[in-house]
């Protein structure tokens, strides 16, 4: 029962945070609480916001943050207890979020719609990718069905098809565009853009160690052939 119920939490939290930061990202912030006096004082919180999300989403996924929490919790409910915890810190960020009254560029028309055909060609390419891995496990509930199966966890392989014949890391590629692509940009907003631009290709560069200790060679090779985030060469014609 506690294995059910932790993937049923995994999903709904995930996938709900998930939605509502595609909502921000598309219509921007909602102030649910108004915690600032005035514009610096909103830059000042939504700061704190972000890099506590940061700190908690990039600390938690690091090998050795799992090593040490698997002395306490068993192994395939990392995963999962990783989805819950970064679900609902993001939907703390997106419900304490505070706008500010400063506007720094607003797109008007033919141009604002060139900026929603970018968001939804990129929400397009991320199910893109999605799909090209073949058993895409965002919120981390796999390990706890091969559990409830008794099946040991299956390794899954270096995937280099689709979208990752053109960068190693599409997913914050089409994340990168899709927080880039909004005709509006009040000061939070901007501070947003920035932030997490920063934290994206950070964290990008730190998965990276990971990656290369999964798969050696074969990463380090894919590495020399692929870009990271940006496509600026020609698809790699090699498909696993």
């Amino acid at each position: 029962m506690r294995a059910r119920a932790m993937i049923l939490a995994a999903n709904v939290i995930g996938g709900a945070s998930l939605l509502a930061f595609g909502v921000f990202l598309f219509r921007g912030p909602v102030q649910f609480v108004e915690l600032a006096r005035s514009d610096a004082e909103a830059l000042v919180i939504d700061i704190v916001l972000s890099i506590s999300f940061f700190v908690q989403h990039s600390g938690m996924v690091r090998r050795s943050t799992r090593d040490r929490l698997g002395r306490y919790v068993p192994g395939h409910y990392l995963g999962a207890i990783y989805s819950i915890t970064s679900g609902l810190t993001l939907m703390a960020l997106l419900v304490l979020w505070q706008p500010t009254s400063s506007v720094v560029v607003v797109v008007g028309h033919p141009y604002r719609l060139l900026f929603r055909a970018l968001f939804a060609a990129a929400v397009v390419s991320f199910v893109w990718g999605i799909r090209a891995l073949g058993s895409f496990d965002g919120f981390g509930v796999r390990p706890i069905r091969a559990h409830l199966r008794g099946e040991p966890l299956r390794e899954l392989p270096l995937t280099i098809r689709g979208p990752y014949r053109w960068v190693r890391h599409p997913l914050y590629t089409m994340v990168l565009v899709l927080i880039w692509s909004s005709p509006d940009l009040a000061a939070d907003r901007l501070l947003f853009n920035i932030t997490w631009t920063i934290w994206i290709v950070i964290g990008t560069v730190l998965e990276e160690r990971d990656l290369v200790a999964d798969f050696g060679e074969d990463y380090q090779r894919y590495q020399e052939l692929v870009p990271m985030l940006i496509p600026w060469r020609l698809p790699h014609h090699e498909s696993r």
